[in-house]
């Protein structure tokens, strides 16, 4: 089967080696030349960090992974999931594109964090075959997909989507449609809230974190789990669920603004919340 991707950022080059793990001939898809470049490092370390974390686990890709500049090489895909930035007007673009090349038969998919499934159906001619896909970060160490089923989301779409997700060795935890759906409703509040402790100086980061991995357990604590999904997706996450809710809660922190705006974006950029001078990785998204 060939899965076609929509970005070579740290998620979309994550989810194109799940697939080619899984056996599938990927073709990813990434306008910008300088992305494009680093896709085939950024996915050699991917498959380099599994090794390392999971040694016991087949870790090479044994289908093909083929790099493209325009949405037209996707034209003989069978489903597609799409990791743009976290944006309505970006998505809008790409699954409109994706809508008018793609068969009749390709499921469209959304790797969205926040932006209801309904909304990016209404895009498409399609709504019975588009769901979202929620992969987290890094996705080929994560072993479930969160999985958004629309109102217009047809069982076989959501079959579909099972099966590949199986056969990538995820399980699917389905959910129903809604802004931020179970993750980010929950989680993006959690990480502003977070924030804002940090900006009024109740704790610095650090402690903050302390509490959350000390006294609840949670392996990270919510703003190291920010860097590591990466502030500028956090921040367009934040803007969406504002949006949609018309809840103020999710108005982005003063701080928060100003790691993004400084450039400040967590762990693929050497710094954010936290600071990881040996961590940098090459590129944005």
């Amino acid at each position: 089967m060939t899965i076609g991707v929509v970005g070579a950022g740290t998620m979309g080059v994550g989810v194109a080696q799940c697939a080619a793990q899984a056996g599938h001939d990927v073709v990813v898809v990434e306008p910008d030349p300088a992305a494009r470049e680093r896709g085939p490092h950024r996915l050699r370390e991917g498959v380099r960090l599994l090794r390392l974390t999971r040694p016991t686990a087949a870790t090479g890709p044994t289908g093909t992974v083929r790099w493209a500049d325009s949405i037209d090489a996707l034209a003989t895909a069978d489903f597609v999931v799409e990791c743009a930035t976290e944006r309505v007007d970006v998505k809008r673009a790409v699954l409109s594109a994706l809508d008018a090349v793609c068969p009749d038969r390709t499921v469209l998919a959304s790797c969205t964090s926040a932006i209801p499934v309904a909304r990016l159906a209404s895009f498409t001619d399609r709504a019975d075959r588009v769901l979202g896909m929620h992969f987290m970060n890094p996705a080929p160490l994560k072993d479930a997909v969160e999985v958004v089923r629309g109102a217009d989301t047809s069982t076989e779409t959501l079959t579909r989507a099972r099966a590949l997700l199986h056969g990538m060795g995820k399980r699917a935890i389905v959910v129903n449609d809604g802004p931020g759906f179970v993750t980010n409703r929950v989680l993006m509040l959690t990480v502003n809230e977070a924030s804002t402790v940090v900006q009024q100086g109740t704790a610095d980061a650090a402690t903050v974190d302390d509490v959350f991995t000390s006294c609840f357990g949670h392996p990270l604590g919510p703003l190291a789990t920010a860097d590591l999904i990466g502030l500028d997706t956090v921040l367009d996450s934040l803007v969406v669920l504002r949006e949609h809710t018309g809840d103020d809660r999710f108005t982005p922190s003063r701080l928060l603004a100003e790691l993004v705006g400084a450039g400040h974006l967590g762990r693929k950029a050497g710094r954010g919340f936290h600071h990881y001078a040996h961590t940098r990785v090459l590129g944005g998204r």
